[in-house]
């Protein structure tokens, strides 16, 4: 009598769950991610390593920072793309640049979304800045796969 009543008990919630809309692992399908930019950072007026890419994935766009990432500290730092490959001494002109939010932390991996609005043929490289001093960290400047294999 148990046995008969796991068995039934099995069978309804296989039933149920095979008509309840939820999702079975055949039907989950990976994230697709490609990278359209990258580049290593060089130190500027900072300490600054490790890389970032420019990322597609579901039709979003993101910038990322590798494991191997690491700034110096400072009071405003913001992470901005600019037009340049190699970014200017003596600070930055606002309309070289956009802004896609405050530095998240100091090492690390990390992630920013980059506005669909933005054509990234127009931007080059992408930068630690501290606003505050308009001082420029450190810099990475960004190629595309084909410009890589060059």
């Amino acid at each position: 009598m148990k046995l008969n009543y796991l068995v039934l008990s099995i069978a309804a919630i296989l039933a149920v769950s095979s008509f309840s809309g939820l999702p079975t692992t055949s039907s989950v399908q990976a994230a697709q991610v490609a990278t359209v930019k990258s580049g290593n950072f060089i130190a500027a007026e900072h300490p600054t390593e490790g890389a970032a890419r420019i990322v597609t994935e579901n039709g979003r766009r993101y910038l990322e920072f590798d494991q191997a990432f690491m700034s110096d500290m400072g009071p405003d730092l913001y992470v901005i793309l600019h037009r340049a490959a190699t970014l200017p001494k003596g600070g930055l002109k606002e309309q070289d640049y956009i802004s896609l939010g405050r530095l998240q932390k100091l090492n690390g991996t990390q992630r920013y979304s980059v506005p669909q609005d933005i054509n990234l043929a127009d931007y080059q490289s992408v930068a630690i800045w501290c606003r505050q001093f308009n001082a420029t960290f450190g810099y990475a400047p960004l190629q595309t796969a084909a410009q890589a294999n060059r």
